[in-house]
């Protein structure tokens, strides 16, 4: 049977030396989180990850969500239950504003429990996180009435919500969108048509589901420019606000997945329901796009996540299993074998692991600061800057961590070696859990093509221009001896980055087929010098205090992700340099 144990102390490491929260506590969210509420904050989603949840994904896995008749979902036992206590513990309105309920404390402490709610239990934790999405999108696009009825009973998790895109014959070209929405004359529009892949779109655990769905209202233009979005609760609020009739719109059924069993991803089948528009007609779009920017972030750190456990299951099955000796002479004389964590290529896997997990969790960290600060801060060039980082690093956040972190559960699989492909070790679990997240929000092809095709370019090129300022400062202020490996190898990634970046400028506009052929490898190496950047922040504030047996465990890890990772930057430089010509020579009746 897996285990789970929430990596609090590594979180403490991050929120209070590298980023230090406290440094902003004059901001709003900021003033509430004082170093002794964070901690406490951790421990206390520490204990519902691992008491609550985590006991629950092996049961969510086999049992599944099951559909009756009349179209309503039960979820896995356990599950309401569950749901119940993380809801009544105040988890769902730590970081959403106070005005409708929520905390108000910052984003990043707020990743920092979804870290662990995800990773004890990745089909749950999508309840509440498509829940979180739908209320940025109603507080970001919906009218001061909408926002009043539905987000503090989603914020208190009475209510929960979804996103709603997806048609059979389009998934990621949303202008081929069918569902259509006709106007009822009262305020109200009638929202017909079906919609699939809709995670958390029905199941027992709330007393009312607030869908967010794309429809075309009639008469408007075709393709992207003609997206309205609409709020189609499951059941009419009656006068006093409370759930009353139920809307004609029904889960159909229930997708076959190759993993998140414990997750409901329904086809959902809108026959006349009412909805009522969210922002202007015709401009749904943008407002939508603050949910999926949100659920993006919230993918990446569900790589991190995942990754994660299947580390430390991975880890304690190496230092468990007896097999072979060491090449260096036996390390357990006494025993029939060694255990495999002797092996170097299975220490390999495991500082594979290792190495990325504790980078991603800083740049998951790192950038859901940038996020905080571009809503909290009072200085308008911090905004600026922050919103910049935020729209360039999405992609990156969502895609790169969602690669590395399934091929760092692949790695804990390969651990186990036989007995990882047995279903009684959970980790099959872990790797098809993990395998949706380079799919869904977005594939990371198209993360990519986002990144090349619309990110660089974006403001005359001004986030990647400061992002690659603030390296060159941080490699020019320099560092004690044991941080200066982590100097050069950061300022050595950059420039790779940066040549990279120029010739995207000036071969992609030539023949867009090289943009879109450079466009994985790109992004991987903007992955590798944001992970590489992670590290030598945790360095510097690592290194002095060398001689504590965390602090040096940090910097031996990092000091293996220089040996091993970094090189990776010239291979993706020299892909990307190689353009579109032998990609696109052979003829598709020849392939």
């Amino acid at each position: 049977m897996p285990s789970y144990s929430a990596p609090t102390r590594d979180y403490k490491f991050l929120l209070h030396e590298v980023l230090n929260l406290s440094q902003y506590e004059s901001l709003p969210g900021f003033s509430e989180a004082s170093p002794d509420v964070v901690d406490a904050i951790l421990e206390e989603g520490a204990k519902i990850a691992e008491n609550v949840l985590a006991p629950l994904n092996r049961i969510g896995d086999e049992q599944g969500c099951t559909r009756s008749d009349d179209g309503s979902v039960k979820t896995p036992d356990g599950f309401k239950d569950a749901y119940q206590q993380f809801a009544e513990g105040g988890w769902m309105g730590l970081s959403h504003d106070p005005e409708y309920g929520g905390q108000g404390l910052p984003h990043t402490l707020g990743l920092a429990v979804g870290e662990m709610t995800s990773a004890a239990n990745m089909a749950f934790a999508m309840y509440p996180g498509l829940t979180g999405g739908a209320t940025q999108a109603l507080l970001a696009g919906g009218s001061e009435e909408q926002k009043n009825t539905y987000l503090p009973k989603m914020i208190t998790g009475e209510w929960t919500g979804t996103m709603n895109l997806t048609e059979p014959h389009c998934g990621t070209d949303l202008g081929l969108l069918r569902t259509k929405a006709v106007p009822n004359g009262d305020g109200s529009y009638a929202i017909t048509g079906q919609k699939i892949w809709i995670s958390s779109g029905e199941h027992d655990l709330s007393g009312n589901i607030i869908h967010l769905v794309l429809a075309r209202i009639e008469g408007a233009p075709d393709g992207v420019k003609g997206i309205s979005l609409f709020v189609v609760p499951k059941y009419i609020l009656d006068d006093d606000g409370n759930p009353g009739e139920r809307n004609t719109l029904q889960c159909g059924g229930l997708e076959e997945k190759m993993g998140i069993h414990g997750n409901a991803t329904c086809v959902m089948n809108y026959d006349g329901a009412k909805g009522w528009l969210v922002g202007e007609e015709n401009k749904g779009l943008k407002v939508m796009f603050v949910m999926m920017n949100e659920a993006r972030l919230g993918v990446g750190l569900q790589g991190l996540a995942v990754a994660e456990v299947a580390y430390q299951n991975s880890l304690a099955f190496a230092k468990d299993r007896l097999q072979g000796r060491a090449l260096t002479g036996p390390k357990n004389p006494n025993g029939p074998a060694d255990p495999i964590i002797v092996h170097p290529d299975v220490r390999r896997m495991l500082m594979d692991q290792k190495s990325f997990i504790e980078a991603a969790r800083c740049f998951v960290s790192w950038t859901a600061l940038q996020g905080d600060l571009e809503h909290k801060s009072d200085d308008a060039a911090t905004r600026e800057r922050a919103g910049d980082y935020m729209a360039l690093l999405t992609p990156i956040v969502k895609a790169y961590l969602t690669d590395k972190g399934f091929l760092s559960v692949s790695n804990g699989l390969q651990v186990f070696g036989g007995s990882g492909y047995v279903e009684e070790w959970g980790m099959s679990q872990f790797l098809r859990d993990a395998r949706i997240t380079l799919i869904y929000e977005g594939t990371n092809g198209i993360q990519a093509l986002d990144l090349v095709g619309r990110k660089l370019a974006m403001n005359g090129m001004r986030p990647i221009s400061t992002f690659f300022a603030e390296i060159d400062a941080l490699v020019a202020e320099g560092g004690p001896d044991a941080v200066k490996p982590y100097l050069e190898a950061l300022a050595a990634t950059k420039a790779q980055l940066k040549e990279g970046t120029d010739w995207l400028v000036e071969n992609g506009l030539k023949n867009f087929d090289h943009a879109g052929a450079a466009s994985h490898d790109y992004l991987q190496l903007f992955g590798l010098t944001c992970l590489t950047l992670m590290w030598t922040l945790m360095a510097k504030t690592a290194a002095p205090k060398a001689g504590e047996a965390f602090y040096d465990n940090k910097l031996a890890t990092g000091r293996y992700f220089l040996d091993r990772w970094v090189p990776e930057g010239p291979m993706h430089l020299a892909k990307m340099k190689a353009g579109a010509d032998s990609m696109m020579a052979l003829d598709a009746e020849a392939m």
